[in-house]
């Protein structure tokens, strides 16, 4: 059976999606076709650079307002991405020691990154890792489900992630039965970029052409049909640098929102 870490047959040469992100987040993890890719994006949409790294600002609020003020003790991060700074456990865990964190992603350098790297804080808490594509989330629900206890309240969290699925309602489709299997009580957390601005959409098309992987941009409304059912936690749907801001937020070609399962 093939080892889902072994990176032996990755090709450093061609730019990969999750080392991109990696370089736009001033990480270190990455290559020269990935900065190549990277740095052609930037030059027509600039802004590419500050959505990665408010990417990762609005994870930390999003995790403190869950952890701290709704008492959530447990997420499933779907579509993790290289580990960088302020991860979703050790947000979790600065406030909740307890706090038991499910990984999920099917790219085998994410996976290996993440097993080198990602690990409880604490003694209470739990950290582990699926390996699995968001198209299956029965699989995803059935390996939480060893860490989890679907009792309790969830957070699920897609970060980012779903402009890989081309077709909205498959895309509907998946976050609709990650909610299915929750309890009341838990939220959805996800944020995507949108084709909100004209720059933006030359950035997705200059990615493509650059060897990178097609990433589809939705509109807002797009976005907040996949939060049927659910209700909207204050702001609502809005660019992730509003969604509660620590101080002046920008405007941004990214939306996200948090909702919770009645």
């Amino acid at each position: 059976m093939t080892d889902p870490t072994d990176l032996t047959a990755l090709d450093n040469g061609v730019p990969h999606a999750a080392r991109i992100w990696n370089y736009w987040m001033g990480g270190k993890d990455n290559y020269a076709a990935d900065r190549a890719a990277g740095d052609a994006v930037a030059e027509v949409y600039p802004q590419i650079v500050t959505m990665a790294r408010q990417s990762r600002q609005f994870l930390i609020r999003v995790v403190r307002f869950l952890a701290g003020e709704c008492g959530i003790r447990q997420f499933i991060d779907v579509g993790t991405g290289l580990p960088t700074m302020q991860n979703t456990h050790q947000v979790a865990e600065g406030i909740a020691p307890d706090a038991r964190v499910v990984y999920v992603d099917n790219d085998p350098l994410v996976l290996a990154h993440a097993r080198a790297l990602l690990g409880s804080l604490t003694s209470e808490g739990v950290t582990t890792y699926v390996d699995a594509d968001y198209h299956d989330p029965d699989r995803i629900l059935a390996a939480a489900g060893d860490a989890l206890d679907f009792r309790e309240p969830v957070a699920v969290m897609f970060m980012g992630v779903l402009g890989y699925e081309p077709d909205l309602s498959v895309v509907r489709a998946i976050v609709g039965r990650m909610m299915e299997v929750v309890p009341s009580g838990s939220h959805l957390v996800l944020w995507d970029g949108t084709d909100t601005g004209s720059e933006v959409v030359d950035g997705a098309e200059t990615l493509v052409e650059s060897g990178g992987v097609p990433y589809v941009l939705r509109s807002p409304e797009q976005l907040t049909r996949c939060f049927a059912g659910l209700e909207m936690v204050d702001p609502g749907l809005v660019p992730i640098t509003q969604w509660r801001p620590d101080g002046i937020a920008v405007p941004i070609d990214a939306f996200g929102a948090v909702a919770r399962k009645p």
